[in-house]
């Protein structure tokens, strides 16, 4: 799939999705408004409770297609991102997490997917750049009707020993640290609806 095809693919995903739906279904992108365009952004929600359904493997590779496409300091692409499906890593990772964070619920919410996002910390833009391809892929999974959350600590999970074991299992060399994860799968709850914007959020100077 050409990027070209990719990026029509999700714009138009952006107006037929289920749940935390833009209004304008239905319609092709070239008859959205402007303000129907970026809708998909303004309809996007963390979700803390998931069905639990796989999603398509072909879904969560335009996910992380999304986010590899990302734009990076310098282009250097400094962040790497793993998908984790299978269960026993996934499981493994959520209790690494839920340790650091002194938890005792799934800080992962029955998701059935995670993607981690590292990024070399040699790079000056190192955080910056893995935290837009996080951005990225929240945006597109939210495209194709997927629900996602992001969970934070995975600095603090790679910085351990098991954490520094799984990079190693992954085959993961150089200086790479944990930037964070986003949880994905299906939404098995209510649209949540987003707090009032604050008032000062958007300052113009003409």
């Amino acid at each position: 799939m050409n990027n070209k095809l990719l990026l029509t693919g999700l714009c138009l995903a952006a107006v037929l999705l289920p749940g935390c739906t833009p209004k304008h279904e239905g319609k092709a992108s070239a008859e959205l408004t402007d303000e129907g365009k970026v809708e998909l952004f303004l309809t996007r929600r963390s979700v803390r409770l998931y069905k639990d359904e796989m999603p398509p493997k072909e879904q969560l590779a335009l996910v992380a297609k999304a986010g590899s496409y990302a734009p990076s300091g310098m282009g250097k692409q400094s962040a790497k991102i793993i998908v984790v499906t299978n269960r026993e890593v996934r499981d493994r990772l959520s209790r690494l997490n839920m340790n650091l964070r002194g938890g005792t619920h799934d800080p992962y919410y029955g998701a059935p997917a995670v993607i981690v996002v590292l990024a070399d910390k040699s790079v000056p833009t190192y955080l910056y750049d893995g935290s837009v391809v996080m951005a990225n892929m929240l945006n597109a999974a939210h495209a194709l009707g997927l629900a996602t959350c992001w969970v934070h600590g995975a600095d603090q999970m790679f910085e351990t020993n098991e954490g520094k074991e799984l990079l190693k299992e992954w085959n993961i060399e150089g200086d790479y640290v944990g930037i964070a994860q986003c949880i994905i799968g299906y939404n098995d709850g209510d649209c949540p609806q987003p707090d009032p914007r604050k008032p000062d959020y958007i300052t113009w100077i003409e």
